[in-house]
């Protein structure tokens, strides 16, 4: 029977037959279709020992090495004044001090911090003593929903320590790495001008 005599109905009897065949019986009709099944435990890198320094205590931890100073600040050690706020090193949030050098600890990995001096937040007043630029930002409301606050207060202590002029273009620059999204820029400079004595 040519192509040109194939009726409808009899074309959609003949290509519906197989299509029945294979969508029903066709794991038992055709065994090497079944896809073999095979189930492999997921694995990462083992935890391995590490001590951190962090604001002048050792802290010894069994960690990933892929888990973040972040991470291990806020998840091992409690010490959640250390914000995790963009995750990608962009808002500055997280930052601390290493070796008195200002770093996102969103970027860096727990491992790569043995043998350095952490700084947090936590770190920076010496008992009920708040540290001057803390101080600084109380006094010049250099804050509002405070989310911030804590990396952009470390930053201006790394600041400090980096010697750098203090007038406003500058504090802008070497501050710009720490984003206040309720705008309190103004009171920031002020607050860190303040601790600096009017150094510029």
């Amino acid at each position: 029977m040519g192509f040109s005599k194939l009726s409808r109905r009899r074309f959609l009897v003949r290509t519906a037959i197989p299509a029945f065949v294979i969508g029903l019986g066709g794991p038992r009709l055709f065994p090497a279709a079944q896809a073999a099944t095979v189930r492999i435990q997921a694995r990462g890198p083992q935890p391995v020992p590490m001590t951190l320094n962090v604001n002048g205590t050792a802290h010894t931890l069994a960690l990933e090495p892929r888990v973040t100073l972040l991470d291990a600040l806020r998840e091992r050690l409690d010490l959640i004044g250390t914000k995790k706020g963009c995750d990608q090193g962009t808002c500055g949030a997280c930052t601390v001090l290493l070796d008195g050098k200002r770093v996102n600890s969103c970027f860096t990995l727990a491992i790569m911090a043995q043998g350095k001096k952490i700084t947090t937040i936590e770190g920076l007043a010496s008992g009920d003593q708040l540290h001057p630029m803390q101080a600084a930002f109380l006094e010049h409301d250099g804050f509002q929903c405070g989310y911030c606050t804590p990396g952009q207060i470390v930053s201006a202590v790394g600041l400090m320590a980096e010697k750098r002029p203090t007038d406003d273009v500058n504090v802008r620059e070497w501050m710009s790495g720490n984003i206040c999204r309720c705008g309190a820029y103004s009171n920031i400079i002020a607050a860190v001008q303040a601790a600096a004595g009017g150094r510029a």
